[in-house]
């Protein structure tokens, strides 16, 4: 959990470098674009044509795909951007701590049955108790678990490992509520800054007196741009949600072929009571 919340708090500080880094940037266009309104008013009379082309050819070749996205960014109002931002703060440091975890949860179970069963044959319980203890991943959990009952009987050990699988099926799903949680409100921030966006515009739109094209065009991109953010955000955490989810299978169908495996050890091995 340590290492989820400090996930949290380094992209939290890179996301907000990366707004202050918006607004400065906002500042800094909205300066540049003063200085070159009084540069082309003290050039018109000589070059009009020229220096109009000349803008434009800047203005393409140095626009990159950062640069527009902080605009669309811009453009989108910051403030409401950054709170679609943040459930993808939020959703990719869940999915960064469930793959951390499940990649760490697979193991190679076919070498850990073979030494299991190898101590079995041999009669050596404590044996195979120290090969599982000293293995990580749910599977050497289980077979820990049903090794520790052996002496109950086969039925007692048949409902630990059922019990403690079911356990350790809990803690691969653990969390995946709160990346389903962002992936749904991703869209639907990007829903509430359209309605407000175009609240906004009719708002211009009544302060102007009438129905501009410029007025409507420039309310509803604005609008439309949280719409798009919040859907693309929504994609990318579906993408690694469906990722974790096919982890989560694989490993639950090990976990269930192993136990099988385990009964069928200590069933040939004839060493439970």
């Amino acid at each position: 959990m340590k290492k989820f919340f400090a996930i949290v708090a380094v992209m939290g500080l890179m996301t907000f470098g990366l707004t202050q880094n918006v607004m400065a940037q906002e500042e800094a266009t909205a300066d540049s674009a003063a200085t070159e309104k009084v540069d082309s008013a003290a050039v018109q009379d000589e070059a009009p044509a020229a220096v109009a082309d000349e803008e434009s050819s800047i203005q393409e070749g140095d626009e990159s795909l950062h640069q527009a996205l902080k605009t669309k960014f811009i453009e989108g109002d910051a403030g409401f951007m950054s709170i679609v931002a943040l459930a993808l703060i939020v959703g990719l440091a869940f999915c960064i701590e469930r793959i951390i975890y499940l990649s760490l949860a697979e193991v190679n179970t076919k070498k850990l049955i073979d030494s299991v069963e190898g101590k079995l044959k041999a009669g050596d319980v404590e044996g195979a108790k120290a090969v599982v203890r000293g293995a990580r991943g749910p599977v050497a959990s289980i077979y820990y678990q049903g090794l520790m009952h052996l002496d109950e009987g086969l039925d007692v050990v048949e409902r630990t490992v059922t019990s403690y699988g079911g356990v350790q099926a809990g803690y691969l799903e653990r969390n995946c509520s709160w990346i389903t949680l962002c992936i749904a409100m991703a869209p639907s921030l990007g829903f509430l800054g359209t309605v407000i966006g175009m609240v906004q515009a009719f708002d211009k739109i009544q302060q102007a007196g009438g129905i501009s094209p410029t007025v409507v065009a420039g309310g509803m991109k604005v609008a439309l741009i949280t719409t798009i953010f919040g859907i693309v955000v929504a994609l990318v955490l579906q993408f690694f949600y469906n990722f974790i989810l096919a982890k989560i299978e694989s490993i639950t169908s090990d976990m269930e072929d192993s136990s099988i495996t385990l009964l069928d050890m200590l069933t040939k091995a004839n060493l439970s009571k």
